[in-house]
């Protein structure tokens, strides 16, 4: 055992013993690495990353953080502060109890709290000009971010701000140097982008005690959330608004109520303040308080909570170098960032419907951006979170119920019908074949994704009478018709599974009618006309948003969208050699594109990392028999595309996926086709992996890795050579040891064979 091995366990056990008895669950008492020192929560901040900066849990229902001022959207420049935060800032408004990681939308940043002083301002300050209105400018050289932990000096008010989180409550402690008319100001009329409130209220409960509700609309139409404030100190007094209004009650509603509450700081210049959040109640929201931290000990709350983010961090024991474990463990720290918790202690949650669940029996979840992470993040989890993914079916399955159909992009407890095909089918039917449903619910999960894939919506009319997708009739049809053929591939395999053989034949027939779009002249994947004609002109670098045949993408990034058929995808291109000259070209030629996405980012070639259609074509080479080809593309995007600098991610985090697909590939890994149990191998970048598959581990050991050595020479699976360049989930979870042997050339002979191509 080396020296550092040693310090890291010693770290990790004094972490242990540093926190009270109660806080600590059966599973701590395992020996746990100190990991939460490799996270960089800055990284990926900067440029169009979009990461939630600040304090929470892992999927916690908090994410207690800095809001600043977005700057003019007209410049473009404003779609970067999405999550509320850009580290180029140098101002923090207030912070904030809700955020959204890697998006490209600004919702929530819910029930701001400012901690004030002087004058009271009721309305933001101006970008550059603190002095218009409440925030602050801050030192950056005090600014601390760690895993579920935020803090910052205020400049204007001479306040030190701290931040932790419980998975439903936001815990605050201020230090108040300046005590002049101290107050916290609790605004909620606050939003970001173009999210408003549409009712909020604020009720004085006692001297100490605040609730309420905001009420708001935006990208996701209709959230609701419910509040409890409790201060450690009594208020000496606690004004409220209505918008600026003023109100003499202890009451107010209205569509933007604010309050000031204002205490005694040169008595009590220390003050904590925690904030319950709850979808269904401000009873709720107190009892979630009471539940989670019913004692005035932030750094108890500070320690647990580091405790979680290390529990989690622990499935995956990744030793590199100091450089590449940072890059790796902050990206598996964003991955459990989304979804999250949307229930309350007791089990209540609020559905779709809007209706009350009470006393529910599984972990609710909302905010799946699932066209991007049933790629990568889902598959992901169900190596290392299999529980977690019952119940994220679960919380699927749950919204089917209520709003006849699966969801697309659930925020909040309700639908913002963002992105294309029906991607909440991957995640079910992966987790099915993998075994990973609630006995109870496989009926149910086969009736939601059967019927949502038989609606008469969205060019699923064409679909199920096994035509193309007219062009004129839906844009981005292409887009729409290759995502629901992924899909239709996974219900089939279901269908398949399940004894329902007429099911798997019709979808299996569904799941290649991508092959309709295949224009050989062009050489890609074109929109069909009504009349059976090609959609022309077309130009495959063009881009444009909702003009073209695609989403967010062009005809070059999209003529790889198979990864359910890959021989298929081969034969349509002349077979292995021309396949692969194709790619070739794809990765090498001009990054130039017409009309391009903001989302369109991180280019090499035309290929596309910043965007989710492209994340599995470098793994495609291994089903041509060139697996050195995918070494060196991915060695290639890792090298380029994540870096510990503050834009260290190349484009939108995407709620996990952007991560999640460098935690599988520095592995030497990733979930191609995310629904077949199979992991095409690619180059690993550490010298070892430990990835706890329950009780049971998986040892990948790299014999000789380096900058240089990106080729697999050969692979010991259990001490026995190994041939395939994949992996099977089922050789993961019953876990092993699986050695690879690099070399600074390709071999002659891994991965060459037919039989030895992934399946």
């Amino acid at each position: 055992m080396t020296k550092n091995r040693i310090l890291s366990l010693i770290a990790g056990i004094s972490l242990i013993s540093s926190i009270p008895a109660s806080t600590i669950s059966a599973q701590t008492t395992e020996k746990l690495a100190s990991l939460t020192k490799y996270v960089d929560p800055f990284i990926g901040s900067v440029g169009h990353g979009h990461v939630f900066v600040g304090a929470n849990v892992p999927t916690g229902a908090v994410q207690l953080g800095p809001s600043q001022i977005m700057q003019s959207w007209d410049e473009f420049n404003g779609w970067d502060w999405c999550s509320g935060y850009n580290y180029i800032s140098k101002e923090i408004l207030g912070f904030s109890h809700t955020h959204l990681s890697g998006t490209g939308i600004g919702d929530l940043n819910d029930v701001l709290i400012v901690p004030a002083n002087g004058e009271v301002q009721l309305t933001p300050a101006k970008f550059n000009n603190m002095a218009s209105g409440y925030g602050s400018f801050f030192s950056k050289d005090s600014e601390v971010a760690k895993p579920g932990y935020y803090s910052a000096y205020l400049d204007k008010y001479k306040v030190k701000a701290e931040l932790t989180a419980t998975k439903r409550v936001g815990f605050h402690r201020y230090h108040y140097e300046k005590t002049d008319n101290a107050h916290l100001l609790l605004d909620l009329d606050f939003s970001m982008l173009w999210d408003k409130t549409v009712a909020s209220s604020i009720t004085q409960v006692n001297d100490s005690t605040f609730t309420g509700y905001r009420y708001s609309t935006g990208w996701s139409k209709d959230q609701r959330i419910f509040f409890a404030i409790v201060l450690s100190v009594p208020v000496t007094k606690a004004q409220l608004y209505v918008g600026t209004n003023p109100d003499s009650g202890k009451e107010v509603k209205g569509v933007g109520t604010k309050a000031a509450l204002f205490f005694d700081a040169v008595k009590n210049p220390d003050i904590e303040v925690k904030v319950g959040i709850s979808p269904v109640s401000t009873e709720n929201a107190r009892a979630n308080i009471a539940a989670e931290a019913p004692k005035w000990n932030f750094d108890e709350v500070k320690q647990a909570a580091d405790l979680s983010w290390n529990k989690v961090l622990n499935k995956i024991v990744f030793e590199a170098d100091k450089s590449t474990k940072t890059v790796f463990y902050t990206a598996l720290y964003h991955t459990f960032f989304l979804p999250t918790i949307f229930n309350d202690h007791n089990g209540d949650y609020r559905g779709t419907d809007k209706k009350v669940y009470t006393n529910q029996k599984f972990t609710n979840y909302t905010t799946f951006s699932l066209w991007d992470t049933y790629r990568a993040l889902n598959p992901l989890m169900t190596v290392i979170e299999p529980a977690k993914v019952k119940d994220m079916v679960h919380s699927l399955l749950a919204i089917y119920q209520q709003q006849g159909k699966l969801p697309l992009w659930p925020l909040q407890g309700s639908e913002t019908f963002c992105m294309v095909g029906y991607p909440s089918i991957a995640v079910i039917t992966d987790a099915y074949l993998k075994g990973l449903l609630y006995p109870s619910d496989v009926a149910l999960a086969y009736k939601a994704i059967r019927s949502t894939a038989m609606k008469p919506e969205m060019g699923i009319q064409y679909v199920k009478k096994l035509t193309t997708i007219p062009a004129e009739s839906l844009k981005e049809s292409v887009a729409w018709a290759m995502e629901y053929a992924i899909a239709d591939w996974g219900i089939s395999k279901m269908a398949a599974k399940l004894g329902k053989k007429e099911d798997a034949l019709y979808f299996g027939k569904r799941a290649r009618l991508y092959e309709k779009y295949y224009n050989a002249k062009e050489g890609h994947f074109v929109g069909k006309l009504a009349n059976g004609n090609w959609n022309l002109p077309f130009d495959p670098i063009d881009a444009k948003p909702g003009k073209s045949d695609y989403t967010e993408g062009n005809g070059w990034q999209y003529t790889w969208l198979v990864p359910q058929d890959a021989p298929g995808l081969i034969r349509l291109n002349g077979g292995d050699k021309a396949f692969t000259t194709k790619l070739d070209h794809f990765f090498t030629m001009s990054s130039q594109m017409k009309n391009a996405p903001n989302d369109v980012t991180g280019l090499i070639g035309q290929y596309a990392h910043g965007n989710e259609p492209s994340h599995h074509v470098a793994y495609l080479y291994n089903y041509a028999g060139q697996p050195w080809r995918t070494a060196e593309v991915v060695r290639d995007v890792m090298n380029k595309f994540y870096t510990t600098e503050k834009d260290g991610i190349c484009g939108n985090e995407d709620a996990g996926q952007m991560s999640a697909w460098y935690v599988l590939s520095s592995m030497g890994f990733y979930s191609m086709n995310p629904m077949s149990g199979v992991y095409v191998i690619g180059s690993p970048v550490m010298d070892k992996a430990t990835i706890s598959v329950g009780s049971k581990k998986f040892t990948i050991n790299v014999e000789n890795q380096g900058r240089k050595n990106i080729y697999i020479q050969k692979i010991l699976m259990n001490g026995k050579p190994y041939t395939k360049s994949y992996i099977r989930h089922t050789d993961l979870v019953k876990g092993g040891t699986m050695t690879f042997y690099m070399g600074n050339k390709p071999s002659a002979t891994f991965g060459i064979s037919k039989v030895d191509r992934p399946l």
